[in-house]
């Protein structure tokens, strides 16, 4: 039951969708550690999975990669990018402060960076984290790789940066005033309603642990959240845990056996804090290390039931696939129906100059 829902919340039956930025809004926020398999997670949820589409909104602002919530990556839409700053980003901020003590990075010091930065990128400019530094040094900071990536991470959280242009396979950073300017703004009251909006629409059912661990919120923030949007969620006990589900998702859904081929931190597994549900715990450091480190797994009947990995022979893609049990239920015709969907996506974006 509670695996059923959260395919079809997840976009991975019945996909709604064919716009990258219209998912990614429908979505809260998509995690985004691992860039390259962070466009997989968009695209594997659209009706045509494109690698060039979800680029293309990538590069033009529409969707923006940038450290949010927890805090980690996060591809999050750009209107909503304001709002969600303003609600999770002073806690964020202190978190990689803290972080930062470790490579003697402090608040009086990212007072400095941030004077100095809005000069480096200022007319929208779109750097590299190696070309900030190299920048930053000629001006007479003395800061190594490690410091100036603290620094970015913190000039996320505090409003003042996000993720440009990709260029040559590197990620680069904009000023966030320059790249989305014009974005929402809300109360803290809508903003914590939206959030949780977003998050059961497409993640339901899930709990309040859940949503704590995917937003950031505090659990007195995210109760708040929930009760303000109680009239459009249905509580119920599911394995003997209490979990809401989002009344758009409250349907009588069959089983999916459509096969997927999920990239490592993906939603369906990250965006929870009790993945027992589709991942049995005896399988757990298949999918995940006690670190954070996750793996790419093969998604069936919304268990996750294997791993995969892509290898490059000859320059041809190819995927190998292992199970966790020795006579798995997937049908080879499924699972080679997922293989050349994700072959199709990363050949999306290749140019033939022939």
């Amino acid at each position: 039951m509670i695996e059923t829902l959260r395919t079809y919340s997840h976009q991975l039956a019945d996909c709604a969708f064919n716009d990258a930025h219209e998912l990614v809004s429908y979505m809260g926020a998509v995690q985004a550690q691992d860039i390259e398999m962070s466009k997989w997670a968009v695209g594997m949820r659209l009706q045509q999975p494109s690698l060039r589409a979800v680029k293309e909104a990538l590069d033009s602002g529409k969707i923006i990669r940038t450290h949010i919530l927890r805090p980690t990556w996060h591809m999050v839409a750009a209107e909503d990018i304001r709002w969600m700053i303003d609600l999770t980003g002073k806690k964020m901020f202190a978190v990689i402060i803290s972080w930062g003590k470790s490579c003697d990075i402090d608040s009086q010091k990212y007072i400095r960076f941030r004077d100095a930065i809005g000069n480096i990128l200022g007319g929208s400019k779109g750097l590299t984290k190696q070309e900030i530094t190299e920048q930053l040094q000629q001006s007479g900071f003395n800061w190594d790789t490690n410091q100036v990536h603290c620094m970015l991470s913190l000039g996320e959280t505090d409003g003042l940066l996000c993720n440009g242009k990709e260029r040559n396979k590197k990620h680069t950073y904009a000023l966030l005033d320059e790249w989305a300017p014009g974005t929402n703004s809300f109360s803290k009251e809508e903003a914590l309603r939206t959030l949780a909006l977003r998050y059961f629409r497409s993640h339901s059912p899930a709990s309040v642990d859940d949503f704590v661990w995917w937003s950031g919120l505090n659990a007195t923030e995210a109760k708040a959240a929930i009760y303000s949007i109680e009239k459009e969620l249905i509580s119920d006990r599911y394995e003997g845990q209490k979990l809401y589900v989002h009344e758009s998702c409250a349907q009588d859904y069959k089983p999916d056996e459509t096969v997927h081929l999920l990239p490592p931190y993906d939603e369906y597994l990250i965006s929870y804090k009790d993945r027992t549900h589709v991942l049995p715990g005896k399988y757990t450091a298949k999918a995940h290390n006690k670190f954070g480190i996750f793996y790419p797994v093969i998604f069936f009947k919304g268990k996750i039931v294997g791993n995969w990995k892509k290898v490059t022979k000859k320059g041809n893609i190819e995927i190998e696939t292992s199970f966790f049990v020795k006579s798995p239920a997937v049908r080879q015709r499924k699972l080679k129906m997922a293989i050349e969907r994700y072959i199709a996506f990363i050949n999306s974006d290749r140019v033939d100059f022939s």
